[in-house]
């Protein structure tokens, strides 16, 4: 057996430092670093301007008696309530539509990415045109179906929220589309003939082959989608700004609003520390239910 020299084995090692420490670096510098001051100051009332003084719970305590916090909590749940399925159910049939040996598949699985990619900001700008209550093209549609009295979409508080879902699950359906046809690609072929072979129709099919054969992708799919929905903000703050009034209000919008425009920055960090609280909770939990169906 060959012994590597002690000198190779010292620049073998340096040489694997060398490439590892800058991402260490990195990740201490702009993320490590960051989360546990957010943790100090979420105790602490600070407006950047000045020293930091600690004050123990009272950030919390306010935090329960703010009608703003509970409204944004609210519309988080019911955003990451709708939106996960939705998307769930459009990327996932996305896959399986564009999972085919068909002419001009790649150029209709770009056409589905697409949007993922694409500017915020654009984005938002055209489907606020779409939804214009007046003059959109979705209200004039349903107008010529016979809706006499279509929904006011961003400008209703009623329906500022379906409308941000909407755009949300268009949004990143593409995104969600290529990790299910990743997953696609390994269903064997042999377990398709076998139920073929067995009288399996195509429902059948789906439901004992293809749909357990995802069952890691799935997983994979709904936890992203369950972090992404909670901490959505973007394209709330580009579309609708949080209103009408506080019906697209958010945590991450709220945390922003207390932090860079009111200057609370002790009290957007215990906001912040809820939130993440929030989302480790829930991603635990769909860990545990994940390994007890596969036991």
């Amino acid at each position: 057996m060959t012994t590597i020299p002690a000198a190779r084995r010292r620049r073998n090692t340096l040489l694997g430092w060398s490439f590892l420490l800058p991402n260490f670096i990195g990740f201490a510098l702009l993320t490590m670093v960051p989360v546990v001051l957010l943790f100090y100051y979420a105790f602490t009332s600070w407006d950047m301007f000045g020293g930091s003084e600690w004050t123990g719970l009272d950030n919390f305590q306010q935090m329960v008696r703010d009608a703003s916090f509970r409204t944004a909590l609210g519309n988080t749940l019911y955003y990451t309530v709708f939106h996960i399925p939705l998307t769930l159910l459009a990327a996932l049939g996305l896959a399986l539509l564009l999972n085919k040996r068909l002419r001009g598949v790649a150029f209709f699985r770009t056409v589905a990415f697409f949007p993922y990619i694409t500017s915020i900001v654009a984005v938002a700008q055209v489907w606020n045109m779409l939804f214009s209550p007046g003059y959109g093209p979705i209200n004039a549609v349903l107008r010529a179906v016979g809706v006499d009295n279509p929904p006011g979409w961003t400008t209703s508080a009623d329906w500022s929220m379906p409308a941000v879902i909407v755009v949300g699950t268009w949004r990143e359906m593409g995104y969600f589309m290529l990790i299910f046809l990743a997953g696609l690609q390994t269903v064997p072929g042999e377990l398709y003939e076998a139920a073929r072979v067995d009288g399996a129709n195509a429902w059948q099919r789906l439901r004992a082959v293809t749909l357990p054969c995802l069952r890691p992708t799935t997983f994979f799919v709904i936890v992203m989608l369950t972090i992404n929905s909670f901490k959505v903000f973007d394209l709330i703050l580009v579309m609708t700004n949080g209103g009408p009034g506080q019906s697209t209000l958010v945590l991450a919008q709220y945390i922003y609003r207390k932090g860079f425009e009111e200057n609370q920055f002790g009290y957007a960090s215990a906001v912040s520390v809820v939130l993440f609280g929030i989302c480790f909770l829930v991603t635990v939990v769909q860990f545990l239910v994940n390994r007890r169906r596969e036991a």
